[in-house]
């Protein structure tokens, strides 16, 4: 007896997780641009439906920590004696604020970048957030439920917390796709218990986060 699978559609008549192929064909069938595709389990189909297909579509070429170990460390990279290299670093930069956002995922054993956003016109704090966010996606998707997260961003980290971006970024056409964005990683965390332990960067002992996009800018 074949196995029972999920379809994710993100782009046909309906949107959702559907648990039949007839179901899923008839909001994808004749429908221009449907984006679909099928999974083993249920918690898989979720999260993929949840992050989105082209976010869905950049996780997977994202590899897991443990096979960019044997990466050579981007040249001059180090850590401080104290932190812990098994674990990710966060950070985002804007050009304005807002303006042109961008943020992006390290680990800490190799400087490797796993992942990386934008740009897109929002603000800092909100890159600030949404990186932490996408970090724990990506951490749980991977069965890493321990790794560490480092953030030099405290209010990111509360907005982490209390699974809400108090954004007071207007919300217009310019920054439509950036709020749903945020809707969806607001949802993610009220939907996703974590274990992974949110630590803040102390730049001023360490120095700038290893995520850090080596540009000026205030962060509050």
């Amino acid at each position: 007896m074949a196995k029972q699978k999920f379809y994710v559609v993100w782009n046909g008549a309906e949107d959702g997780v559907y648990t039949t192929w007839d179901a899923c064909r008839q909001a994808v069938e004749g429908f221009s641009g449907a984006k679909f595709q099928s999974f083993k389990t249920e918690a898989e189909a979720e999260e993929a439906f949840e992050m989105g297909y082209e976010e869905y579509q950049k996780s997977k070429e994202v590899k897991e920590p443990e096979e960019v170990e044997g990466v050579e460390a981007s040249k001059g990279f180090s850590l401080p004696p104290a932190a812990i290299n098994e674990a990710i670093a966060v950070d985002a930069a804007c050009s304005g604020n807002p303006g042109k956002m961008e943020y992006r995922g390290v680990y800490l054993r190799t400087g490797k970048e796993i992942f990386h956003y934008g740009p897109v016109w929002g603000t800092n704090n909100i890159g600030e957030f949404l990186a932490i966010v996408h970090g724990l996606a990506l951490l749980k998707q991977r069965g890493l439920d321990t790794m560490p997260i480092y953030s030099d961003s405290v209010n990111a980290q509360l907005w982490v917390k209390r699974k809400k971006c108090k954004t007071t970024l207007e919300r217009n056409a310019k920054s439509e796709a950036l709020y749903q964005l945020i809707e969806r990683a607001e949802n993610w965390l009220k939907a996703h218990p974590y274990k992974n332990p949110i630590i803040k960067w102390p730049t001023e002992i360490w120095g700038e986060v290893p995520a850090d996009f080596n540009r000026k800018r205030k962060k509050k």
